[in-house]
């Protein structure tokens, strides 16, 4: 049921007694926009269950940046601190680490101290804040210390930041002796598929649509769809609550401009500020440049050309990709094409876990799929030195690891085999040739899918001295990046073959 009275006093007395702590509102009342009464307060303090109490023992409050949502949460610790006469009260923020955890109590400490009526009835400590016998205070991430908590809030900021479940899961079972605990995530998007962050957005997807019925669980998640145009004024509106007032139009627009410029920057844009989650933190490519070079070719276009393959060697139960890149000098143009290997088991199991369609792209010729639970490599040989005889092989970039299993049949063959490292001494410039390439339109690809699939998957590692490489320690279970580890050793071998590199080695027989 629904008790308009009790969701109207948590409205009038955040508004009372809670103020801005910043910005050019700082220290006025806290008036709460009309989203955030509707979709949050009233819902969250006015639904009871039959006898009488809270109905939402949990709430997901995904929000882009921008939107107040700390100040939000701040206001609603000092509520559940003072207003709802819970005996013994134990509120705390939490986050992923004290610093930011802190974040949400120091704005609460400044909102008591910018009320007369508050800082006469509440204590501001140092690390916490005392009412009567309740307290509020923030905490560490260290989950082994919390097991003696006695929680009737908690106010979890930023929940995509978190590294594993194990502090969510301690302080969720200290309410348990609570006659009417609360429990808030309040969160951004994030890019890591795997995190209790996404498990707990899926969940809230499901209670939203209905696919699940939970009446403990509030779920409040604003963000635009991957459809909408990222670039345009109503997309950002769509996203953003708080579009006009506590968000302001000209800093979107400087956003995007930025993005425009740098198009690196695209994938934190739609975290951050359309709240989209992205596989990756950092877009490398967007996916409209990728099809800049979507032009099909054919043999007639480089059986002239001179061939140079990248060989991207995983272990016998993961991707093992092929790149061949024809390079045509007079034109400034670069033919790509990438075979990709999988057992089957592999295959069939990430389709079923991930939905990533290896058998479509089997059909499509674009993977190999060996029997089995391993990848036959002799298959990939065999692939290679069929290559081989249609084109002559210039050159082919190897990476030592698990090369000997395969390395010593194609120099047998004839194959110029030469060892290419993985650090950013080798792999920085052709990295960025690539990029440069891709984005001018002189890399075609014949719109490969599984090339415009993993170029969404690319995240970069950088140095100090601003060099670049695809990292694969940061994707996540079923994120791939093979094929274009393997283009850009093709292209860096293509530049060390003519402009020779010393470093380069040349594997004899």
């Amino acid at each position: 049921m629904y008790d308009s009275k009790k969701a109207e006093h948590a409205v009038e007395w955040i508004e009372k007694y809670c103020t801005h702590v910043k910005g050019e509102l700082g220290g006025k009342p806290f008036i709460l926009e009309e989203w955030q009464k509707r979709d949050i307060i009233r819902p969250l303090f006015g639904t009871l269950r039959a006898d009488g109490l809270r109905q939402y023992r949990t709430a997901y409050i995904e929000l882009p940046r921008k939107n107040g949502k700390t100040n939000l949460a701040s206001a609603i610790a000092l509520y559940m601190l003072c207003a709802e006469g819970e005996p013994g009260a134990e509120v705390v923020s939490a986050a992923a680490d004290r610093n930011q955890a802190r974040i949400c109590f120091e704005i609460a400490q400044n909102m008591v101290r910018q009320s007369e009526t508050l800082s006469r009835r509440c204590k501001v400590l140092q690390h916490g804040i005392k009412y009567r016998e309740n307290v509020y205070k923030a905490i560490s991430a260290e989950a082994g210390t919390k097991h003696g908590f006695n929680c009737s809030a908690v106010i979890y900021d930023e929940l995509h930041a978190a590294r594993s479940r194990e502090l969510l899961d301690v302080l969720a079972t200290s309410q348990g002796a609570r006659r009417q605990p609360l429990f808030i995530s309040i969160t951004t998007a994030g890019h890591d598929m795997n995190s209790i962050c996404r498990e707990v957005h899926e969940y809230a997807q499901k209670v939203k649509s209905g696919e699940i019925a939970d009446p403990t669980f509030l779920p409040v998640i604003y963000c635009a769809d991957r459809s909408d145009d990222w670039t345009q004024e109503e997309t950002w509106k769509k996203a953003n609550p708080g579009y006009g007032t506590i968000c302001k139009a000209d800093y979107f627009k400087q956003e995007v401009l930025k993005c425009r410029n740098n198009p690196r920057l695209i994938n934190t844009f739609l975290r951050l500020h359309l709240n989209i989650w992205t596989h990756a933190e950092v877009r490398w490519v967007t996916d409209e440049e990728f099809m800049r070079g979507a032009q099909a070719f054919t043999d007639a276009d480089i059986s002239q050309l001179p061939l140079y393959v990248g060989m991207d060697l995983a272990s016998v139960k993961d991707l093992t990709a092929v790149a061949m890149l024809w390079v045509d000098e007079a034109r400034d143009l670069y033919y790509l094409r990438v075979q990709h290997f999988l057992n089957e088991v592999a295959a069939t199991g990430r389709q079923r876990r991930m939905g990533v369609d290896y058998l479509t792209w089997e059909r499509m010729g674009l993977v190999e799929i060996t029997p089995g639970n391993v990848t036959d490599l002799q298959r990939v040989r065999k692939y290679i030195e069929e290559v081989h005889d249609r084109y002559n092989i210039e050159a082919l970039a190897f990476d030592r690891y698990y090369s000997e299993m395969l390395v010593p049949d194609l120099v047998e063959y004839g194959i110029n085999c030469q060892q290419y490292g993985q650090g950013y001494a080798s792999m920085s410039y052709p990295t960025k040739q690539m990029e440069s390439l891709i984005c001018k339109g002189r890399v075609l690809h014949g719109a490969h899918d599984v090339l415009r699939w993993q170029i969404g998957c690319v995240q970069l590692q950088r140095d100090d001295a601003d060099n670049i490489k695809v990292s694969k320690k940061k994707n996540q279970e079923g994120q791939k990046v093979d094929g274009w580890v393997a283009a850009i050793m093709a292209l860096g071998c293509y530049y060390n073959n003519n402009e020779p590199d010393p470093l380069l080695e040349v594997i004899s027989l």
